[in-house]
């Protein structure tokens, strides 16, 4: 598997349901990686992949994005192409190498790891069972006049703070609507908080991926 990524295995044999869990700009492979107790009860593989570009932080340390950040403006289109390829051939891959339940595979995303998460929504909707963008935004270019795929009834939970510092809660509003647009069955909810994953928005993520991934009854 050509990117780096940690990994949460449940026990037992599988199939497993999956979560697909995409870190933000600066972070790792690490990042989301202590969610997985909680997701399921630890019930479900989560596969944490590592962005491609290193981001310098301070001191040294790098942390890691998928592509370089543009704030108000689409991505570069080269680095976002390689970023887009680079996690559509980790999905293959995982496929092959772990035991994912059939139709039982979410994304979730956190900042710029939802941008990720809602790209992979709109080229591979056929195998997503539910997509999670935490903190995150519709960014400009992911639709284009030539390129409007749909998304029709995907669920799809969209989580921000209403004192985020970074991402305003608006772009979360815009998003919500853009997504709709595509015809993407949106659950919305603000919370009290900055950036960042607080009690209350975990409780309803871990309840949102239990109703598309707990049921005993596989999703068509």
């Amino acid at each position: 598997m050509d990117l780096v990524h940690a990994c949460f295995e449940p026990t037992g044999d599988g199939p497993h349901p999956t979560v697909l869990a995409l870190h933000g700009w600066g972070a790792n492979a690490l990042d989301l990686l202590g969610l997985a107790p909680h997701l399921g009860g630890g019930r479900y593989l989560v596969l944490c992949p590592q962005g491609p570009i290193e981001v310098p932080i301070g001191a040294g340390v790098n942390g890691y994005g998928w592509f370089p950040i543009t704030m108000g403006a689409p991505p570069d289109p080269i680095s976002f192409a390689q970023a887009c390829g680079a996690l559509d051939g980790f999905v293959t891959a995982a496929a092959r190498r772990y035991p994912l339940a059939p139709n039982k595979l979410a994304v979730m995303g956190f900042s710029q790891g939802g941008v990720m998460a809602y790209a992979l929504a709109l080229r591979q909707r056929a195998k997503l069972a539910a997509v999670a963008a935490l903190s995150s935004w519709f960014a400009p270019g992911l639709v284009t006049p030539q390129h409007r795929p749909r998304l029709d009834g995907l669920p799809l939970l969209v989580q921000h703070g209403t004192r985020h510092e970074l991402i305003p809660v608006e772009r979360g509003r815009e998003s919500v609507e853009r997504l709709r647009e595509l015809g993407a069955d949106v659950t919305y909810r603000e919370y009290d908080m900055g950036h960042e994953i607080s009690a209350p928005s975990l409780r309803d993520l871990v309840a949102f991926l239990d109703r598309r991934l707990g049921s005993p009854i596989l999703m068509p």
